[in-house]
């Protein structure tokens, strides 16, 4: 029987280590798009219905699913050849995500309101996506012995991740300027800090190695054969195996 050194020195392992920073990298911007944001529009005064409508932004995390297989057919340019299929997915959101950021550190919802909502939106849709390509960069990259360790570390980062995101950014805008009077610089302030913690993603991603896989994607032609391969036969595949207990 392994001793309790023996069982938690998986944790050493590069690819468990790894997977803890892209949990941070994950869980960072979520709460950047809920409610870190929700507090700065209410400090700015913005309209009760108008922060009920960025509400809508999050809905992006709930219908991932839906662009997921264009993830596994489209390369992206330069990088795919340079970092491979996953970590070139993962780079690229990761850089948009600290441009998204960048971008609202740069607005006041006083002031922009609609660029401000643009780069909300694309904040959501970019995190999205790196939660997709996440998920398949832990799966692909090691067996079964290491996906329990490697998912729980995923998810203490996560959590680390949402409390700087949360509680961080709120203390970070209060050391730059506690007054009770409205400061944009204070936010902007906090999202650029927020942005410059998404480079420990980019870190973990550029020293990661790419996931080798024997599982092949199939070339789609058309959008017929693309809701076929990326869609119904997943569908199918996952009934199959689990039956109606999936749902």
């Amino acid at each position: 029987m392994p001793t309790i050194l023996q069982t938690l020195s998986i944790y050493l392992n590069p690819r468990v280590l790894f997977m803890g920073l892209f949990g941070f990298s994950s869980g960072l911007p979520i709460l950047l798009v809920f409610s870190t944001l929700s507090f700065w529009l209410r400090e700015a005064g913005v309209e009760r219905a108008s922060i009920g409508f960025f509400s809508w932004i999050a809905l992006a995390y709930g219908f991932k699913w839906a662009w997921s297989p264009l993830i596994d057919q489209i390369q992206l340019p330069w990088l795919h050849n340079k970092l491979g299929r996953r970590r070139s997915w993962l780079l690229f959101t990761q850089v948009m995500i600290i441009a998204m950021l960048m971008i609202m550190a740069t607005q006041d919802p006083q002031q922009s309101i609609i660029l401000f909502i643009i780069a909300s939106l694309g904040l959501a849709l970019f995190s999205a996506t790196q939660d997709i390509v996440v998920d398949a960069f832990r799966i692909e990259s090691a067996d079964s012995q290491l996906q329990g360790a490697m998912a729980a570390i995923y998810m203490t980062g996560y959590r680390i991740a949402m409390i700087i995101a949360g509680a961080g950014s709120l203390a970070i805008a209060a050391f730059y300027d506690n007054s009770t009077v409205y400061n944009a610089a204070a936010w902007q302030f906090a999202y650029a800090c927020m942005a410059l913690f998404m480079l420990f993603g980019i870190f973990a991603t550029l020293l990661s190695k790419e996931p080798i896989t024997t599982h092949k994607i199939q070339a789609v032609h058309n959008v017929q054969e693309f809701l076929t391969t990326g869609i119904v036969k997943p569908l199918i595949d996952l009934f199959q195996r689990y039956g109606i207990t999936c749902l």
